[in-house]
């Protein structure tokens, strides 16, 4: 699953010659979710044998959403970026944990965070204390990076359209109750960092629907004591992003330094 306003296209098609690599090691059907207007971007999909969507342009939910009801046998559900990479074997690697077991609902790996040159500048790699964590601390199973038992899914709903940055946490954390979840700490994918992008630079509004979505999901006497432990994870939160946006910017400037002389 792709979704793209097709305003990127070059990063597009890295993101799509990633999911070209995997190809020789797993059976999949790319869905790349677009405009109507975003022809370009269409085109280019089609280049790489997608099912191509329309996008409702009602919000990235209801775009994934739209992507998610044209599936058509598939048992999993995999997500990445219009400016996201899958690292050689991660689809791999998630469809081997996937099928390690029937119960499994959701496998996730490790992700890089790359600038926007394509060079790690982190790496997470929280493993099974990430599903430990999503109810009280930060979301560090990445999305693109996650495989999703799209039956489960289907029984849990699909991702509420009201969302629009916390989305992905609001699944995971309703899917809990439908399977387990397993890992790598290995990077599967990884997610491009701009210092400037939309979520990094509404961390607020993120920060605030991500505590939301987290409460509706406690029982009420819990989520009454939720403050205690929101004020500093949303601080250590912070300070992470403003850690990777340095790391960022000041790689930039280096990069920008070395090709001038």
């Amino acid at each position: 699953m792709l979704p793209t306003l097709g305003d990127r296209l070059d990063t597009l098609e890295l993101t799509l010659l990633s999911v070209e690599a995997q190809r020789p090691e797993v059976p999949l059907r790319l869905v790349v979710v677009a405009p109507e207007s975003a022809t370009d971007a269409r085109a280019l999909a089609a280049r790489f044998g997608a099912t191509v969507v329309s996008d409702p342009k009602t919000g990235i939910s209801a775009a994934i959403n739209a992507g998610i009801e044209s599936a058509q046998d598939e048992t999993y559900y995999a997500w990445i970026g219009d400016d996201d990479l899958f690292r050689p074997a991660g689809l791999r690697r998630l469809l081997d944990l996937m099928e390690s077991s029937p119960d499994v609902v959701v496998a996730y790996g490790g992700c890089d965070y790359i600038d926007p040159e394509g060079r790690t500048i982190g790496t997470s790699r929280a493993g099974r204390a990430a599903q430990w964590l999503l109810p009280w601390g930060p979301d560090l199973i990445p999305h693109p990076g996650s495989m999703i038992r799209l039956d489960a899914m289907r029984a849990a709903g699909l991702f509420d359209p009201a969302l629009k940055y916390a989305m992905d946490l609001d699944m995971f954390l309703r899917l809990r109750r439908s399977g387990r979840y397993v890992s790598t700490r290995q990077s599967v994918s990884a997610f491009r960092w701009h210092p400037d992008s939309l979520t990094v630079a509404n961390r607020r509004a993120s920060s605030a629907e991500s505590e939301a979505v987290k409460r509706r999901h406690l029982p009420r006497q819990v989520a009454r004591l939720a403050p205690l432990w929101e004020v500093p994870v949303r601080w250590a939160a912070e300070r992470a992003a403003v850690t990777v946006s340095s790391r960022a910017r000041r790689l930039g400037v280096q990069g920008e330094v070395s090709h001038a002389g």
